[in-house]
Parts: structure tokens; C-alpha cells; sequence
């Protein structure tokens, strides 16, 4: 298919029933995983549908991110010990990665 322009490969794929759609205004896509997050900023968004499924093709920048998932345990002897509300317990225990020790010195210090 070397050298094929994209007219023909359309009507090509068209014939084996094949059809192809790119979605405008896609901002970014997100795929979440239980600890990380995969991020595609600027997106380019493709709609693949053939024999009745569909197949998305992603092409962006990617980035991937940590999720620090924190047990409202945690939270709740942060803001115990220290006497601050539910937000700010919670942030300083995602500056410290979910070190109880540190954030509740953290705290105190401030």
C-alpha cells in the first residue's frame, strides 16, 4: 500500500466497509489505570468502525501521572491531630505522599 494516496485508501477501506471519522474538538483524553493516569493532550482522534465495532486511534502528547490514592483513615487522624479541616488535610498528605508522620509535622510547623 506503499505510495497509495489517502483518496484511495478511503474508497479502498469503504469498499471492505470499513469506515473512518475523526472527532473535532477533542481537548484531551484520559486513560485511568488504579495508580497512574495516562494524559494525550492535543489530541487527534480517529473513529475506526468495521463489522460492526469500533476502534479509537489516539495520536497527542502523552503524559503519564501518578494517582496517590489516600485512605479517608489517614485524612481523619491528620485532621484529628492537627486540627485542620478535610482539604487540608488531604493536601498535605499528597505533598508527602501519603506520609502520616510528615504531614502532621507539616502541619504543626505552619
Amino acid at each position: 500500500m506503499k505510495g497509495m494516496n489517502p483518496k484511495q485508501m478511503k474508497k479502498m477501506m469503504k469498499q471492505l466497509g470499513i469506515k473512518m471519522e475523526e472527532l473535532e474538538g477533542v481537548k484531551e483524553v484520559i486513560i485511568r489505570f488504579e495508580n497512574k493516569e495516562i494524559v494525550i493532550s492535543e489530541p487527534i482522534v480517529t473513529i475506526i468502525e468495521a463489522m460492526g465495532e469500533k476502534s479509537y486511534q489516539i495520536v497527542g502528547k502523552e503524559e503519564v501521572r501518578e494517582i496517590l490514592n489516600i485512605p479517608e483513615e489517614d485524612i481523619k487522624l491528620v485532621m484529628e491531630q492537627t486540627g485542620v479541616d478535610y482539604e487540608t488535610a488531604k493536601k498535605a498528605l499528597e505533598e508527602t505522599k501519603g506520609d502520616l508522620a510528615e504531614a502532621i509535622l507539616k502541619l504543626q510547623e505552619a
